[in-house]
C-alpha cells in the first residue's frame, strides 16, 4: 500500500532555510504578523504561550515541539498581561545571527529558551498539500525531535560538501515525526491526518495513493473501506474535510502539475498516469481545477 503522508511531503518539497536560537526573560510578548511560510520551534527551558491566529492558544514548556505549516499572525509571551511588541517576521526571516535573539529583559540569565526556524515548501502550488494538514501541529514529550531540531541547526552553519542535501532530509524527518506524533485522531481536525487515524478510511487513501491511475467510483472505494456507500461518504468527509471524490481529483491534479513541472512528460502519458483514458478529458479537468491548460502549464 502506499503512504498518503510521505507522498504528500515528498511533493512539497520542504527545504531548510534558516534556524535561530530565541530567549526571554521576565515579562515580555511579541506579535508576529503573518507569515506564510512554514515555521517550527522546540522548547528548551522554560515555558511560554503561543496564540496562533485561528487556533487555540497553548501553553508551552520544555520538550514541546510546535509547527505551522502556513504560519498565520501569533503572539508569543512568557504568560503574563503584557502589551506585545510587534515584530516583522519578514524582516527577522532575513537576519542569520549566531547569537540568540532575547525578549524581555537584556541582562541576566534568561527564563525561557528555544530553538525555531523556518523552511521553504520547493512547489510554488503548496497551498492544496497544506490544506491537507493541521494548522497547528502540538507535540509533547517526543525527545527526538528535539534532537533533529539541533542536527538542523548546526548543518546551517556547516560549510561541508552535501549541507542542502542534509538539511532537505532533516526537514523532511522533522515534519513526518511531528505529523505522525500529532495524529491522535479524536483531537485532529479535519485533514489527511485524521483521514489516516480512521482505519477504514485510511484503507481508502492508501489505495487511492497507490492506484491513482485506476477509475475509481464511489462503490470502489467504499468497498475498499468495508462500508456502505453513504456511511464512507459521511465518515470520508468528515474526517479529511473534503468529499472523496473531491480528494482525488485534488490530488490527481497536484501529481498532474508535479508531472508537468519536473518530469517534462506529454499531456498524453500524464493523462494516464493519473487515470484519464484521453487527454481531452484530462485537459478539460485540469483546465477547470487549475485554471489554465495543461500545455500552457508546462510551458510555464
Amino acid at each position: 500500500m502506499s503512504d498518503p503522508l510521505s507522498e504528500v511531503i515528498q511533493r512539497l518539497q520542504p527545504r531548510a532555510v534558516f534556524s535561530r536560537a530565541i530567549e526571554g526573560a521576565g515579562d515580555w510578548a511579541v506579535r508576529y504578523g503573518a507569515f506564510g511560510q512554514p515555521a517550527f520551534t522546540v522548547i528548551l527551558a522554560g515555558q511560554a504561550r503561543l496564540a496562533v491566529h485561528g487556533q487555540p492558544p497553548l501553553d508551552l514548556q520544555a520538550g514541546d515541539f510546535v509547527l505551522l505549516p502556513a504560519t498565520p499572525g501569533f503572539i508569543l509571551s512568557a504568560g503574563a498581561p503584557t502589551p506585545p511588541v510587534w515584530l516583522d517576521p519578514q524582516a527577522g526571516a532575513l537576519v542569520v545571527d549566531e547569537k540568540p535573539l532575547r525578549h524581555g529583559r537584556l541582562g541576566g540569565d534568561p527564563d525561557f529558551a528555544s530553538l525555531g526556524g523556518w523552511f521553504e515548501f520547493a512547489t510554488p502550488d503548496a497551498g492544496l498539500l497544506v490544506s491537507l494538514l493541521p494548522g497547528q501541529v502540538h507535540v509533547r514529550g517526543v525527545e527526538r525531535l528535539a534532537r533533529l531540531m539541533q542536527l538542523l541547526r548546526e548543518e546551517t552553519t556547516d560549510n561541508r560538501p552535501g549541507r542542502e542535501l542534509m538539511q532537505a532530509r532533516l526537514v523532511d524527518a522533522l515534519l513526518i515525526d511531528a505529523l505522525r506524533s500529532h495524529a491522535d485522531g479524536a483531537h485532529t481536525p479535519p485533514g489527511l491526518l485524521r483521514g489516516l487515524a480512521d482505519p477504514r478510511i485510511s484503507v481508502a487513501l492508501q489505495a487511492m495513493h497507490a492506484r491513482i491511475d485506476r477509475a475509481w467510483t464511489m462503490e470502489a472505494l467504499a468497498k475498499h473501506a468495508a462500508l456502505s456507500r453513504s456511511v464512507f461518504f459521511d465518515r470520508f468527509t468528515k474526517a479529511v474535510g473534503m468529499a472523496p471524490m473531491a480528494y482525488l481529483l485534488s490530488w490527481r491534479m497536484a501529481v498532474a502539475k508535479d508531472l508537468l513541472r519536473r518530469q517534462r512528460m506529454g499531456i498524453d502519458e500524464v493523462a494516464e498516469r493519473v487515470g484519464y483514458r484521453s487527454a481531452s478529458t484530462f485537459s478539460t479537468a485540469f483546465t477547470r481545477q487549475v485554471g489554465q491548460p495543461p500545455g500552457r502549464f508546462a510551458r510555464n
